[in-house]
């Protein structure tokens, strides 16, 4: 999978994909790591018995390292979770679809 950004692409995972897109979807929202983990696992239909919460820390990590300076656009909520801070998406669509 890949977004776009600042006219590159940038491969990313399935799993940090729909992390970014609960993000974005919720622009300037603070959402908690429990939402995040549930969005980004239970979406694909995948258990997520026993993954704890850090497991989205790492991931968002990831994510920042790989988006550059936009991943500073990812705050850090401290003790709650994350929110996306950055300018809003010209478009937002799943990979392989078209843009009309």
């Amino acid at each position: 999978m890949k977004v776009t950004l600042g006219g590159e692409e940038v491969p990313v995972t399935p799993t940090e994909y729909r992390l970014l897109r609960v993000l974005l979807e919720n622009r300037g929202r603070m959402r908690k790591r429990d939402d995040l983990l549930e969005a980004a696992w239970d979406a694909e239909g995948r258990s997520r018995a026993g993954m704890r919460t850090r497991t989205v820390d790492m991931h968002i990590r990831r994510l920042r390292t790989k988006l550059g300076y936009a991943g500073d656009w990812i705050e850090t909520v401290r003790g709650f979770g994350y929110r996306f801070r950055g300018p809003e998406p010209a478009v937002l669509r799943e990979p392989g679809s078209q843009a009309h």
